[in-house]
């Protein structure tokens, strides 16, 4: 159990990161940290999960 609670958290921490490094390739003006913090909840949102994609290959 504690494995898989670590391994979420690395997952969680690379996609903040990746995001956090290619937020210039989105179409986002808001608050990068909140989005940041908040980006598996927002990920329901189409739009953000193309920005998010956006931001992963840069």
């Amino acid at each position: 159990m504690t494995g898989l609670l670590y391994l979420g958290l690395i997952v969680y921490l690379l996609g903040a990161w990746r995001f956090w490094v290619g937020f210039g390739k989105t179409h986002f003006s808001h608050n990068r940290a909140l989005l940041t913090l908040l980006w598996p909840l927002l990920l329901v949102s189409q739009s953000f999960r193309q920005n998010f994609r956006r931001a992963l290959k840069g």
